[in-house]
């Protein structure tokens, strides 16, 4: 890493982010319906790929006729990335994964770089990729954990995007995802939580920046949705073992659920849209 402002992941919760493959019951990521073309030929970066919502994104373009560059951390979720990547070519569409940490502005580049090179062009960027670490008091939030946690979550889209906008035309899209929590807050998720309202007026913002180009930039804010994020350290086990209990719904979201959240803010059916933010939570009613 040569940026010298890089925070290293922390040993808090080691084992994030997970891997899917181990998950009792299995998230359910593959797509429910045949596709429509409606991204015939596009070319899609989507962060954190591997598993959990990205891994259902990334299924639902190839679906749908996208080209995809997976990319995620690395390390134990290998296994995770190559299932995403078969999954992808199965759908007669091709992939390529690109695995290190976001929170490097000189490996955000790179991704871009690689998708450019294999590709030929970029056309949609999906930001997914991010992490917690809950904690009951405020206190608890170290210093390290404070830098990590918004690297991870905002700095990381502000890096990527810089370095994909030069290659974006009319007609492209930028999806961010933030949370819930950005609106009904999470107290055993404070640095989360600010991180994904964070994300929320990045999205915006940019919106207005760049709309007049034809570049439409929306978020996607899911509810509790079941990947490996929070059985491998996000969550606290009393939160876990009630998880999802609490929406209207009474469950929690399979990541298959909010995929097409940003199918439809990625393709021409949202091409009046842009600026705004989806919420597939279960039916908890927000503000914003």
């Amino acid at each position: 890493m040569t940026n010298p402002l890089f925070i290293p992941p922390i040993d808090e919760q080691p084992r994030m982010p997970g891997v899917e493959a181990e998950l009792d019951p299995a998230p359910e990521w593959e797509p429910r319906y045949k596709g429509s073309n409606r991204l015939k030929d596009k070319v899609a970066i989507v962060t954190g790929a591997d598993s959990g919502i990205g891994r259902a994104v990334a299924a639902l373009f190839a679906r749908e006729g996208a080209d995809v560059a997976i990319v995620y951390l690395g390390g134990a979720e290998d296994t995770d990335a190559k299932t995403t990547q078969a999954y992808v070519e199965k759908q007669g569409r091709k992939a390529i994964l690109i695995a290190g940490d976001l929170g490097d502005v000189d490996f955000a580049k790179s991704v871009v770089a690689k998708t450019i090179k294999a590709f030929g062009k970029l056309d949609i960027l999906v930001n997914v990729a991010g992490e917690q670490h809950p904690d009951k008091d405020l206190a608890d939030i170290t210093p390290e954990q404070l830098l990590r946690t918004f690297q991870s979550n905002i700095h990381s889209m502000f890096y990527l995007t810089q370095a994909a906008l030069p290659h974006l035309e009319k007609g492209a899209a930028i999806i961010n995802t933030t949370s819930i929590t950005a609106y009904a807050g999470e107290k055993e998720l404070l640095d989360y939580s600010a991180t994904k309202g964070a994300i929320v007026a990045f999205t915006r913002s940019l919106s207005e920046q760049i709309v007049a180009k034809g570049i439409r930039v929306n978020g996607v804010a899911p509810g509790p949705i079941w990947t490996p994020l929070n059985p491998f350290g996000g969550s606290t086990p009393e939160k876990l073992a009630t998880f999802g209990a609490m929406t209207p719904m009474g469950r929690p979201g399979q990541p298959n659920e909010v995929a097409p959240s940003y199918l439809f803010l990625a393709c021409e059916d949202s091409s009046y849209m842009s600026g705004q933010v989806l919420h597939p939570n279960g039916g908890q009613i927000v503000n914003g």
